[in-house]
């Protein structure tokens, strides 16, 4: 059975590999805790006594509002932590896949998709230490994938950790009976995780290199929102947020398609999400 190792099991998406990965491989994790404070040293050598097959690095700092205000910390958890775990990957053998993040097309122009080629100076902190990181791990890795997430969601279930994302949001605000604004010229995908959890296993046989990495959209976030809001049957005002700055995050994802793997898109995503949870799309 193929032994997995996973940084981050703690969080949002390390916690729901366990959690549908156990069984089908031998999945283990490092101490809770033990990445925030080890050495370069300390975390190869505990790697090394692991000896996985497979590496997957989700650990992070991934809020973009407090990478801003402590790059120090962004740049060992976004930059060289990755590049510490590229490492024990080389020594041991073993496949790595890190998640990366669609913060790196921070501050591109235009309203297409972006694939993998495009020529990046992303806009953020955390933007700009993710696509360092991806640079160095593959300088040192040339085998690595890197998988480049959108904006997450789950629903709460399983006993595992939860946190605020688009569905969840929105049926806050409906039970508080608050409207809510979303900007008509956002762009970006949003991605069911359990199928992010799922398509990792067809990932792990891909060659080295950048992949785009979840949903597409061809909406902007103000009828996405409307979207999501509809399938849940939500009653809830949603208008439009005209103060904020053009963004576009969205990835043309043909990369990955190539090799067989395809997401559902961002509006099939919330109803594969609602199916499992056993719900009827509205």
């Amino acid at each position: 059975m193929k032994h997995i190792l996973v940084t981050g099991a703690g969080g949002f998406v390390g916690s729901r590999i366990l959690q549908q990965l156990s069984g089908r491989f031998a999945v283990t994790s490092l101490p809770s805790g033990f990445i925030r404070q080890a050495t370069e040293n300390e975390l190869l050598t505990r790697i090394e006594q692991e000896h996985p097959d497979v590496i997957l690095h989700t650990a992070a700092a991934s809020d973009v509002g407090y990478c801003e205000h402590h790059p120090e910390e962004s740049h060992r958890a976004n930059v060289l932590l990755p590049l510490w775990v590229a490492e024990a990957a080389r020594r041991t053998g073993a496949k790595l896949l890190a998640f990366s993040s669609d913060q790196v097309y921070t501050g591109m122009a235009g309203e297409q998709p972006f694939d993998e080629t495009a020529r990046l100076s992303p806009a953020n902190v955390y933007g700009r230490h993710k696509l360092e990181g991806e640079e160095r791990v593959l300088g040192l890795l040339p085998e690595a994938v890197l998988l480049r997430a959108t904006w997450m969601y789950d629903l709460p279930g399983y006993g595992l950790p939860i946190r605020g994302n688009l569905p969840l949001n929105l049926i806050a605000a409906a039970l508080r009976r608050e409207s809510v604004r979303f900007s008509p010229t956002d762009r970006r995908g949003v991605t069911y995780v359990r199928q992010v959890v799922e398509l990792l296993i067809p990932a792990m046989e891909l060659p080295g290199g950048v992949y785009n990495f979840g949903s597409e959209n061809t909406r902007d976030m103000l009828r996405t929102a409307c979207d999501f809001r509809d399938a849940l049957g939500l009653t809830l005002e949603i208008t439009a947020d005209r103060s904020l700055p053009p963004r576009n995050l969205a990835m043309d994802c043909g990369k990955l398609r190539r090799y067989g793997i395809r997401f559902d898109d961002t509006q099939a995503g919330i109803r594969r999400c609602m199916k499992d949870y056993g719900l009827a799309p509205r």
